[in-house]
């Protein structure tokens, strides 16, 4: 096996350290504040800092739903951001909320809004059922000041200091006295059958000084606060917010007036630099270690895998190639080339999943540089949409290219089918899912606009790039072996259990599988259990990984199988990688069951329907990566007959 080239090992480590580092996103300029008295420049700084609110979500439920939905204080000058695309197609929804704060002036105890429920009104009970519902499903409100999220800290055990980009909006005492979720945190939850709900937070801001001397002002490196229930007493010279039990029955049947107020804290933090101000959040979430465990576990295996097909390359090829020879006094036929059976559909997974490829690994690529951190909210998915559109051109390319290689003939057919296929069983999977997102008046509804927007992206982008990557493949000629073989296929021999297709296939996708199933649980709890996840230089070497161990295993496979003189690998090459995706979706399975607390039908469905569209994108990509491996080392063996 050959030494590692250095620039390979520069990229490497570069873009392991890339994760490491604070997340300073290029092209992000950070925003400076001052006091309302200060003598700065109101173009240079700001003085009132604004908070904004996303969308609430769940662990137990994959509906997340809108902030208003809540009947929450709203703000009296709505206004919402601009979106990317991205952020629509994972359901972020932000707005400015009645949290609004002039810089350093502390506050205790600020009123809000008072929302009242009458047992009389049939719309109130709606929106006071919707809320305990959201108390009972454990929904975390998620907060954002100066694009960085407002984090509930607490001690868990072993004294970890854990930062939540995320607080509950109450909690349920059972009608057995047990409590649920966050009710755990204080002993004076205990009413049964009674939600509590957080009506108040203290929220502390640190900033950094800055340097007046140079001009540059405070900027905010953290946000946290405390939620707690309290009870409002008005007072127009001394307003309080006690910590007595803000409580709100099972059975409405009594009116009921829930005051939100908040306390805001300003501290100055010099140690804390504006680059690196999301640390605080990423160090709580110990996963470095396993990370590092996952990589050397992956490397194990390939390694492995490495030594195996250098032994076959470079000992052991010549002489089962001489002894063939010798035994049938010609070419062998293990390297025949009649062409596949569904040789279109093959090659039509073979264009799709060449696009796949390309885009996951520019995708990666730019997130390992900085460019898609979880500062740039939306970024990851927006840049994998627009790549996948532009790259119809590589699909339409390979897909015609392997299909006039066949000796296929419908060329029209290969192209519609290239265009449309895959594509289309993603889109109609995805538009059922987005049904039952609306039908439940889910936040994560892609909206009616967007999705033309995205049928625009595809017909009037994709479709026609993959017109003109298939014109120029059929222009070129077919993929022709390099000697002239036998077109009279020999019989097949007798083969043993371990050399028939299907025991090869399933035995092919175990160990691409070992190599990734460690990084799957951090990238499913970033999903569906809204993680955060950041590591994108530990998921690039995973997935060169991935790649390389999908190439050895199929080609390893390959060669016992044509050592067996069979010689129909065309189909068997990409299944046996492509089995990968199988054990994905057994891992999924387990994963909810044993790892979520998800309930509810439409839920469930909703979770599969996603898995699906998932488990399909990794057969097509993982499929591709080993028929291409073994494509090219049956042209090696091609070219060693050459030789001889």
């Amino acid at each position: 096996m050959k030494p590692l080239n250095p620039s390979f090992i520069f990229l490497l480590s570069l873009t392991v350290v890339s994760s490491s580092l604070g997340f300073y996103l290029p092209g992000l300029a950070p925003v400076s504040f001052c006091e309302q008295n200060s003598k700065g420049d109101a173009e240079e700084c700001q003085t009132e800092i604004q908070l904004f609110v996303n969308r609430l979500d769940s662990v137990e439920s994959v509906l997340p739903y809108e902030y208003d939905a809540f009947d929450f204080c709203k703000d009296t000058d709505e206004n919402r951001p601009s979106e990317n695309l991205g952020q629509v197609l994972f359901g972020e929804r932000i707005e400015t909320s009645p949290y609004k704060f002039s810089f350093k002036a502390d506050k205790a105890c600020v009123k809000v809004c008072t929302k009242s429920y009458d047992t009389g009104s049939r719309e109130d009970k709606l929106k006071l059922d919707f809320l305990k519902k959201g108390m009972e499903l454990n929904y975390q409100h998620h907060w954002i000041v100066d694009n960085m999220p407002v984090t509930w800290c607490y001690i868990v055990e072993d004294n970890q200091k854990v930062c939540n980009p995320g607080f509950p909006i109450g909690c349920l005492v059972n009608q057995e006295g047990k409590p649920k979720d966050a009710c755990v945190i204080n002993a004076d939850f205990n009413k049964k059958n009674t939600y509590y709900v957080f009506n108040h937070v203290d929220i502390t801001i640190h900033y950094h000084s800055g340097d007046e001397t140079n001009g540059m002002h405070a900027r905010l490196v953290a946000a946290t606060l405390e939620p707690r229930r309290s009870d409002f007493h008005s007072n127009d010279e001394n307003p309080t917010c006690e910590e007595t039990p803000m409580d709100i029955p099972a059975d409405f049947k009594s009116n009921l007036k829930v005051t939100y107020t908040y306390s805001v804290t300003f501290k100055q933090n010099d140690d804390i630099r504006w680059a690196s101000r999301w640390d605080y959040i990423l160090v709580s979430m110990p996963h470095t270690n396993i990370q590092w465990f996952s990589i050397m576990n992956s490397l194990v295996i390939v390694l492995f895998l490495s030594g195996m097909v250098a032994m076959i390359m470079l000992r052991t090829l010549h002489k089962d190639i001489a002894r063939l020879t010798t035994v049938h006094n010609d070419l062998p036929d293990v390297v025949h080339v009649k062409p596949p059976r569904m040789g279109m559909l093959l090659s039509i997974f073979l264009g799709q999943g060449t696009q796949v490829f390309i885009m996951t690994f520019i995708t990666l690529f730019l997130a390992c540089l900085g460019f898609l951190s979880p500062a740039n909210r939306g970024a990851l998915m927006t840049c994998a949409v627009v790549l996948w559109v532009l790259l119809g051109t590589s699909a339409g390319y390979v897909s015609a290219r392997l299909y006039k290689t066949f000796g296929g003939e419908n060329w029209k057919t290969n192209v519609l089918l290239t265009a449309f296929l895959c594509p289309g069983i993603v889109f109609v999977d995805f538009f059922l899912m987005n049904l039952i997102l609306w039908v439940e008046g889910s936040s994560a509804a892609v909206p009616f606009g967007t999705l033309v927007a995205i049928l625009a992206l595809w017909f009037g982008i994709s479709v026609p790039l993959t017109f003109v990557g298939a014109y120029f493949g059929f222009k070129k000629p077919g993929i022709e072996p390099p000697v002239q073989t036998n077109q009279i296929p020999r019989q097949i021999p007798q083969q043993s259990f371990f050399t028939k297709p299907v025991p090869g296939i399933i035995m092919g996708g175990i160990l691409p599988f070992g190599c990734i199933f460690i990084q799957l649980f951090f990238i499913l709890n970033s999903i569906w259990s809204h993680q955060m996840y950041y590591m994108f230089g530990f998921l690039f070497l995973v997935f060169i990984i991935l790649v390389i161990t999908c190439s050895e295993a199929t080609v390893l496979l390959c060669y016992f199988h044509l050592c067996a003189e069979d010689y129909h690998w065309w189909w068997r090459s990409f299944l046996t990688s492509g089995f990968t995706a199988v054990y994905l979706f057994v891992y999924a399975v387990h994963y909810f069951f044993s790892k979520l607390q998800i309930i509810g039908a439409a839920s469930t469905i909703l979770y599969f329907g996603y898995t699906l569209i998932m488990v399909l994108i990794f057969f097509i990509f993982t499929g591709t990566m080993g028929f291409f491996s073994c494509f090219w080392f049956v042209n090696k063996i091609y070219s060693v007959l050459k030789v001889d």
